[in-house]
């Protein structure tokens, strides 16, 4: 809307649609700022060495991310898991056949299968090493020693225990997406 002030000596214009330019000026810089923050959440960088599984709303999607930058729906979450070697080490005291007590220190050294991380984050959660893992190869070495005599444990048998024991856990991590 323009509107003629007439001052003796020289008319005026003034711009009544001033105060509206201000304003689209305005809505455009908070469209942008939405935009730009919704671009940022939008991009994702997954560690090295990790896997990235995406959760909706606190569901697990399936869907599994490899490292590197992705794009993402800006409303999944991403829970990074490592698929690097890890180590469990066990110092027990396990029965041998005879019923004696015995030391016996032992190493596991596992992975996350990176195409079960998925199914792993959503059954075992982030911290599946104290829910499954460690309670699998206190288990297997029960087992193995308490079918074997002490004599055997300290013995040219102690290959066979070892083998036994692995393949105990083998048996049950591998089925639950860790690879031994």
């Amino acid at each position: 809307m323009t509107i003629f002030d007439n001052q003796p000596g020289r008319p005026r214009v003034i711009n009544a649609g001033a105060s509206r330019g201000v304003l689209a000026i305005i809505g455009i810089a908070i469209v942008g700022l939405i935009a730009i923050i919704l671009l940022f959440n939008c991009v994702t960088r997954i560690g090295t060495g990790n896997v990235g599984v995406l959760t909706l709303f606190g569901r697990v999607t399936g869907e599994t991310l490899p490292e590197g930058i992705h794009i993402i729906n800006p409303l999944k979450t991403v829970n990074e898991l490592s698929i690097r070697s890890q180590s469990v080490k066990e110092s027990a005291n396990v029965p041998s056949s005879e019923g004696l007590m015995m030391s016996l220190d032992t190493s596991l050294i596992y992975h996350l299968n990176p195409d079960h991380a998925a199914e792993v984050f959503q059954k075992l959660g982030p911290r599946y090493e104290d829910v499954v893992i460690e309670p699998s190869l206190r288990s297997a070495i029960r087992e193995a020693t308490a079918s074997h005599s002490a004599n055997a444990l300290y013995s040219g048998e102690r290959d066979a225990v070892a083998k036994q024991i692995f393949e105990s856990l083998n048996t049950q991590l591998t089925a639950r997406g860790m690879i031994i």
